[in-house]
């Protein structure tokens, strides 16, 4: 197998895992999946943008809530949290789930 095919096949793995929302503004945005996390009878996406230069503080993950969409499609959305308590929550379990594979400053 070439080294060519290989790297193709470690791209393929990385994009499995690559989130694009839009903003506000309707920009597409690129995330990194990291987490799925259950708290209080909700689930959070733990994401890392994959554009560090898009990213206020590099290596700063992004929480959000997961919601059902409301036109009755299995679509999911994703909306911002403003609960700072719950933002810090999921934050923690997610430290705590990842802390031998990541290194965490806080």
């Amino acid at each position: 197998m070439s080294d060519e095919r290989i790297q193709d096949n470690a791209n393929e793995e990385q994009d499995d895992n690559i989130i694009i929302l839009n903003d506000e503004d309707g920009k597409e945005n690129r995330f990194e999946f990291l987490d799925l996390v259950d708290l209080d009878n909700e689930q959070y996406v733990v994401l890392l943008p994959a554009d560090e230069a898009d990213s206020d503080e590099p290596g700063e993950v992004v929480i959000l809530k997961v919601e059902d969409s409301d036109d009755g499609s299995d679509e999911e959305s994703f909306v911002s949290v403003d609960d700072e308590k719950v933002l810090n929550e999921v934050f923690e379990m997610f430290k705590h789930k990842f802390k031998d594979e990541f290194d965490f400053v806080d």
